[in-house]
């Protein structure tokens, strides 16, 4: 590897970054959601952690936060705003007091359908060219899994 002959040249420009385009997609797309999420009075981060307990009927705050990269500092307040909205139930583990059990309420899984239509509407503006974006998913997946 080559020495930059100048400071001009250490910095990669900003077209150069592998990390912007990640970057901003991932902003454009949370930003697309908003307005499509907002009927629902969800944020972005609160709809994944309802899908994720669509899919399960309870999960620890450590599950939630390992399957949505999110530490506790994060979580908890987003858990707490669910909560006081009615979605969300949370309780104390039985066997270990420690953990804190996290399910959705009967108003958070009665948002369920509503939900589907936002995924619709998502699919819908990203365009009918889907295996390009299944490409991505994928590869999206393989660079989390490297950095995880």
């Amino acid at each position: 590897m080559t020495t930059p002959d100048t400071p001009e040249q250490a910095v990669p420009l900003l077209h150069q970054q592998i990390c912007f385009p990640l970057y901003a997609a991932s902003n454009l797309i949370v930003r697309s959601y908003g307005p499509l999420l907002k009927p629902l009075g969800l944020t972005y981060p609160q709809y994944l952690v309802m899908m994720l307990l669509w899919e399960k009927p309870e999960l620890s705050v450590g599950e939630l936060g390992e399957a949505l990269h999110l530490d506790s500092g994060t979580l908890t307040p987003l858990l707490k705003r669910l909560e006081s909205n009615g979605l969300v139930n949370r309780r104390r583990c039985n066997e270990d007091e420690r953990r804190v059990l996290v399910s959705a309420s009967e108003q958070g899984q009665a948002l369920r359908a509503e939900a589907a239509l936002v995924q619709q509407q998502m699919a819908c503006r990203l365009g009918e060219d889907l295996p390009w974006l299944l490409e991505l998913k994928t590869d999206l997946h393989k660079l989390i899994r490297l950095l995880d």
